[in-house]
Parts: C-alpha cells; structure tokens; sequence
C-alpha cells in the first residue's frame, strides 16, 4: 500500500511507486480506487495551483464547516516545507504540528485530512505547489493561525529575515 499512516489520526504520507527508464519515469499520481483501499473516503473537488519564490510562506489556513476541507498536497517543481496543526479537539494529537519535506524529486503526497490548519514554506529557489480539496472554498469559513505561534513553536527551517509572509497570513490569531 503506498500510504504510510503517521502518529496523527488520518494524516497519511502517500508514497507513490515510481517506474524509471532511461526516458524519465512515469508513477500514477492520483487514483480514487488507492485511496478507498486506504480508508480514505474524500472526494475531491477542486484542485489548487501556486507557484512561489524561496522563503513564502503560505499559511496555516483552514476552513471551518460546513466548508472544511480534506486535500492531497504535492509539489510539481522545487521543494517545500509543508506544515499541518492538528486544530480536532477530540484528537489525541489535538494542537500539535506535523512537517514534511515534499518536493517534485521524493514525489511523496500528504492526505490531510478535514480538521486540520495547513501552510508551507519554500525551501528551494522556487515552487510550483498542487492540491487536491474535497469542498469548495469559501471565505466567509476561512481561517488561519499564525506561522510564529510560540505554543506551536514551528521549525520552518529559515530564518524569520527570509521568510515572505502575506499581510493576512501575519494577522491570524494564535491557535
């Protein structure tokens, strides 16, 4: 099975096999049927493009219900931090983060699940960032949490002087 479960309930690292020749490679990014095998029952939706230069950082967002969202994250071109905070009350991982590097070399994907903030920061020297949602974006059920939240205590591996930040994203409150 090419998803990895972590310690936090329903986020999982989809590892995709990889077939390479010496014409490139080719792997199945996306298949509904691999992700029911898993337990996963998102439909998605909507999917999402952004491309970004090093050090923007983009997050933590969220959106609350009935508009919250599940998405399959990966990077098509560069690398990333990507960062997601467990915000589920009832989880045993409630209020803690989890980071992994995704980059368009490893080609690992990561299924967040509804209920979680989600951002990312650009370790290289730039990204193109792709994700898959299983609702519509709303934003009267946006949210977001601050990057630098002390509780949280993020390691987003640059300094706070390369870090490119939108106004909006430095006005979130803390978690």
């Amino acid at each position: 099975m090419p998803f990895i479960a972590t310690d936090f309930p329903g986020l999982m690292v989809f590892q995709p096999q990889v077939w390479r020749d010496d014409r490139g490679y080719f792997f199945e990014a996306f298949n509904q049927k691999t992700l029911e095998a898993a337990g996963i029952s998102a439909v998605f939706v909507q999917d999402n493009q952004a491309r970004s230069s090093h050090g923007v950082l983009r997050g933590l967002h969220y959106q609350s219900d009935p508009f919250a969202q599940a998405k399959l994250v990966r990077v098509l071109e560069g690398e990333v931090l990507d960062v997601v905070v467990d915000m589920r009350p009832e989880s045993p991982t409630y209020g803690k983060y989890y980071s992994l590097l995704l980059s368009a070399a490893n080609k690992l994907q990561l299924f967040v699940p509804r209920g979680f903030a989600h951002g990312y920061v650009v370790l290289s020297e730039s990204a193109e960032f792709f994700y898959k949602c299983d609702n519509y974006y709303s934003k009267t059920h946006e949210g977001g949490l601050r990057y630098d939240d002390p509780a949280l205590r993020i390691d987003w591996q640059l300094s706070p002087s390369e870090l490119l930040i939108a106004e909006r994203d430095l006005a979130w409150p803390l978690f």
